[in-house]
Order: structure tokens, then C-alpha cells, then sequence
């Protein structure tokens, strides 16, 4: 895997592009010379934590054979006061939807996510309490 990060010369924009020829723009605070134009690299690393564990559970319960329909989870997450300003706390709130979904294959789909696939938070579970939950929506 391999990605460029390239400033773009104004304020302080970066254009990451990654090895499968996708873009993606970055942006600082204002109060540290940004513009506000683009998600912050560490909301980006949130994010894509985010997509990361939804990803796996989808397709955990799909491999199950479990008719889910939909999933999005809410990340709240806390940051040490002090340089380096790491994730500290990162809460995941998944809304899983499907038909006759058994909350048991979606806290199965969850944890499988956390303790073995989801590389993305197991590396940040290094500094950061990670906690879950789920609500199931009949769809």
C-alpha cells in the first residue's frame, strides 16, 4: 500500500493520493493557517476507522447469510490535552438494518470486527479506550 501527500501550496490544503488512484483533500483550522475547506487528517482517521468496522460488519453478516440492509456507525472520540493530541476514547455506535436481523449475529459481526479484522482500530485500541454498541432497525 502506498500513498503521496502533497501540499498544495495554499494555507494548509494537502491532496492525498492513494495507491488506487483515488484523491482525497485535507485541510488545517484556521487557527493553524487552514482554510476550513477539507476534513482534518485526523477526522479522516476516524473516518476511515469507521468505514474499516462497518465494512467487516456488512460483510461478516452477509458471509451469515443474515438479509442485512443497511449500516452506519457514529464514532465519538476524545483527544489527549497534550501533544501528541492522540485518540484517548473512541466510542462506536453502530445502526445495523435487515430483515428479522438476531442481535446476537450483530454483536458477533461487531466483535469479530474489533478483536481480529478491523486493523484500523485494533492499531488505535493502542492508545485509545474503544468501546461499542448497536441498535438493530427492522428494515
Amino acid at each position: 500500500m502506498e500513498c503521496k501527500v502533497r501540499w498544495t501550496g495554499d494555507g494548509m490544503s494537502f491532496v492525498a493520493e492513494t495507491g488506487s488512484n483515488h484523491t482525497v483533500v485535507m485541510d488545517g483550522a484556521p487557527e493553524a493557517g487552514g482554510r476550513n475547506l477539507a476534513p482534518r487528517p485526523m477526522e479522516l482517521l476516524l473516518a476511515g476507522t469507521g468505514g474499516c468496522s462497518a465494512f467487516d460488519v456488512v460483510l461478516i453478516l452477509r458471509k451469515g447469510r443474515h438479509a442485512v440492509t443497511g449500516c452506519e456507525v457514529v464514532l465519538q472520540a476524545e483527544r489527549a490535552e497534550a501533544e501528541p493530541r492522540v485518540f484517548t476514547r473512541i466510542h462506536f455506535h453502530f445502526r445495523v438494518s435487515g430483515k428479522q436481523l438476531k442481535p446476537e449475529a450483530v454483536a458477533r459481526a461487531i466483535e469479530l470486527s474489533k478483536d481480529k479484522y478491523c486493523s484500523a482500530s485494533i492499531m488505535l485500541g493502542k492508545t485509545a479506550e474503544i468501546t461499542h454498541d448497536f441498535e438493530i432497525v427492522d428494515a
